[in-house]
């Protein structure tokens, strides 16, 4: 209701089955009946995993519960996808986590390929290198004509080839220089086979924390840092590593407009519980310093 009521435009929720901040252990709900629920208390919003971990799950039903999300969501769901990295919880729960991180791309590439047939209403047999199907469908199809595929991920060879053939969006995280440097990567890519770049949406997730007075944000963040296992994480100028906007919302405001400069036509804030519901209800604040 804050989100929605602050004016965002999505609301994404993370794909993992044990905490991957701080203490393993810590509660954790799963993604996709979490967007369900979110689905039925929202009405504008779009929906989506950043990112689903392809390894939990079949593309298959990957593909299905896309779908019914968008269904359930009156057309508001994206499907986020990734390559999968956090071990724990692939051993915790017996997931298979492949030979390395280069296998399980190589698997993502495959799985999106097959989803994305299957949402765009293929019937689909296949016999591949990761997974097989035998006149596979999935009816209905989604309310969207062309349900969007977002890959996270920055992976120069892999990763970036899969998001050039497949995706809608891409979803990049760092600097804007590092955003920029990968994203001509990215450009590449498209020309090499021929896709048009200007067809991908860039975004990047970056944590913010708005308050008039800069060193009272850096306060704030420390309290949810600590609480999540990030407080030891400190760059070069010793400010919080994982803290990329703070201070007043014109502040902000600048520091998304750089996002901006390189491409970035979304900027996704990333908050943790306890949720820093100031933040949120100032995000209004920053929309009109960069209409201004």
């Amino acid at each position: 209701g804050h989100v929605e009521a602050a004016g965002f435009d999505s609301l994404w929720a993370d794909d993992h089955l044990l905490a991957d901040e701080g203490d393993w252990t810590d509660p954790k709900f799963e993604g996709w009946m979490t967007l369900a629920a979110w689905a039925a208390l929202t009405d504008r919003v779009r929906l989506g995993l950043l990112v689903g971990a392809n390894t939990f799950r079949n593309p298959g039903l990957t593909a299905k519960l896309a779908m019914t999300l968008d269904h359930l969501s009156d057309g508001r769901a994206i499907l986020g996808l990734g390559g999968g990295w956090f071990e724990r919880e692939h051993d915790a729960f017996g997931f298979e986590f492949g030979a390395g991180f280069g296998e399980r791309l190589d698997r993502l590439d495959e799985a999106v390929g097959l989803i994305r047939r299957l949402l765009d209403g293929e019937r689909v047999t296949h016999e591949g290198r990761f997974y097989t199907m035998r006149d596979a469908v999935c009816a209905p199809r989604p309310i969207q004509p062309r349900l969007p595929i977002l890959i996270g991920g920055s992976g120069p060879r892999k990763t970036l080839l899969t998001t050039a053939r497949y995706a809608d969006l891409w979803n990049g995280y760092g600097d804007p220089a590092r955003i920029a440097d990968r994203d001509a990567i990215l450009r590449a890519h498209c020309a090499t086979i021929d896709r048009d770049e200007r067809e991908i949406a860039r975004t990047v997730s970056i944590d913010v924390v708005i308050r008039d007075d800069s060193e009272e944000a850096l306060r704030a963040y420390g309290e949810i840092a600590e609480r999540h296992g990030l407080a030891g994480r400190v760059g070069s100028d010793g400010r919080p590593q994982d803290l990329t906007l703070w201070g007043p919302s014109a502040t902000v405001a600048a520091g998304i407009r750089a996002y901006a400069d390189v491409g970035v036509s979304e900027v996704i804030w990333i908050f943790r519980d306890p949720f820093d519901l100031e933040t949120i209800e100032r995000l209004p604040e920053v929309r009109d310093a960069l209409d201004a």
